[in-house]
């Protein structure tokens, strides 16, 4: 089927479904049918996900590099996580919600009903492109919405399985892959959806925004930034290190929430450099590069950048690249004018600053764009909850990296420059549902709201309304 032809499908079948709502006027059958329905398709993709685990890890292995057990932690083991958490959530999510009316609507009963926008359209990015695709995935269906996807096409095996995954798992009125490079993703953006989901840079993003103003279609928008990793000299060294190491190292730094840069308190810089650099070595031995669970570089144009990158006076450590892979570099005596601080890195290096007042350090993060992510390293947790107060982000760790993606019931998403919307868990639900506001009045009427409005009715309706 073409796009087009999955598009109109969909689009009749949601409409089908509207149609159908006039004709039970039992809403208790109503809800618990589209319940079922809902929880139907999420098990029948657990099972699917489940059965096809190895397939996936062997595509991300041939897309990214990816070991299993990177894939596990990173991709297959999260979504299977979020299926299971909207599982458990799901008829409590659905259910209309009673709210305590005013003055000004008595008598009567006020709701909030969730229903579903419509079509979905989610375009999703090649670093992380199972997880990245299929969590916004989960979170539509889970809300009601039919949705097409579009992966990335430069992470081709793992878009071909998708497209297979999809394609046994859902009909396609319901959910749908298309494949297919940017000329795909514009012509897709020129459709009329009731949502777009995107994940992938700011700059793609831009673009994607201005299609759907021309549509007035809502949307949420993932993106990056240049995510700053603070170390306090009170800080316990080699458990930052070691957490450091690990945030940077996963998918070769190809990470939006990976620490971009480091924030050093000059006192422990080079002890934490040092610390680093053991181990990384640790991790994947004396040379990353032969190391298995050391990933590749998606592709030469995004290599050459990363290389270009790399001033070598300034290597503290590595700075080695073999044509696919790059070792985990550190990079020693950076400026924040330095190359490698004008854009998001979205890759192995990993710059160090250093600096005297943690005031000074924290206005020069609040100079630059919101960032996706904020790591804060101290022993002083007051001084951790000011740090938190004083800049703006996405959301972020204290004493650790990237692993608050791993809970369903925080939200995930950017500020400013970073993105807008979120989602995992509940709040993804939420991002893929429109909340509708339903009041059911009661017979007895307040004559004073009708005119004519006599002075006397106008201050019956002052009181009234306060």
């Amino acid at each position: 089927m073409t796009a087009n032809e999955i598009i109109a499908l969909q689009r009749q079948a949601f409409r089908d479904e509207q149609a159908a709502a006039l004709q039970t006027l039992d809403s208790r059958a109503a809800f618990f049918a589209a319940y079922h329905e809902r929880r139907d398709l999420l098990l029948h993709l657990l099972d699917a996900i489940e059965e096809r685990e190895e397939d996936i890890h062997a595509a991300l292995k041939s897309d990214l590099g990816k070991s299993a057990a990177e894939s596990l932690m990173s991709e297959t083991g999260l979504v299977l996580s979020e299926i299971r958490f909207a599982l458990r959530h799901l008829k409590r999510w659905m259910r209309p919600r009673r709210v305590r009316g005013s003055m000004a609507t008595f008598p009567g009963r006020s709701f909030v009903c969730p229903e579903p926008y419509g079509l979905a359209l989610i375009m999703a990015p090649w670093n992380y492109p199972f997880y990245l695709s299929v969590a916004p995935m989960i979170a539509a269906i889970a809300a009601g919405n039919r949705c097409v996807l579009k992966p990335s096409e430069y992470a081709p095996a793992t878009a071909a399985l998708l497209k297979e995954l999809v394609g046994g798992w859902a009909k396609p009125d319901r959910a749908a892959v298309i494949t297919g490079d940017a000329e795909t993703s514009r012509a897709l953006l020129k459709e009329k959806f009731d949502y777009i989901f995107f994940t992938g840079s700011a700059q793609v993003g831009r673009s994607v925004m201005r299609s759907a103003a021309e549509t007035l279609t809502p949307l949420t928008l993932e993106l990056g930034g240049k995510s700053p990793c603070i170390v306090e000299s009170d800080a316990d060294l080699e458990l930052a290190a070691r957490r450091i190491a690990f945030g940077k190292g996963m998918n070769a730094g190809q990470t939006c929430v990976a620490p971009d840069y480091l924030l050093v308190h000059r006192d422990v810089r080079d002890r934490l450099m040092e610390l680093i650099a053991k181990q990384w070595q640790a991790f994947y031995g004396d040379n990353a590069l032969e190391s298995p669970d050391w990933p590749l570089i998606v592709n030469e144009r995004h290599y050459l950048r990363l290389m270009g990158l790399i001033e070598q006076d300034k290597v503290y450590c590595c700075g080695e690249g073999d044509g696919k892979r790059i070792a985990p570099t550190l990079l020693q005596d950076v400026s924040w004018d330095s190359p490698v601080m004008r854009e998001e890195i979205f890759g192995p290096l990993l710059p160090v600053l250093s600096y005297d007042s943690l005031e000074s350090a924290v206005a020069r993060i609040n100079e630059g764009e919101r960032p996706l992510a904020c790591y804060v390293f101290t022993s002083d947790e007051e001084k951790a909850r000011a740090l938190v107060r004083s800049i703006s982000f996405g959301g972020g760790c204290v004493n650790d990296t990237l692993v608050h993606l791993g809970n369903p019931r925080l939200p995930f998403g950017g500020v400013g420059q970073s993105g807008m919307g979120a989602y995992h868990g509940k709040y993804g639900f939420d991002t893929f549902t429109h909340f509708k506001s339903v009041l059911i009045k009661g017979k007895t009427d307040v004559p004073f709201r009708y005119p004519p409005y006599s002075e006397s009715r106008q201050r019956l309706l002052k009181q009234f309304m306060k």
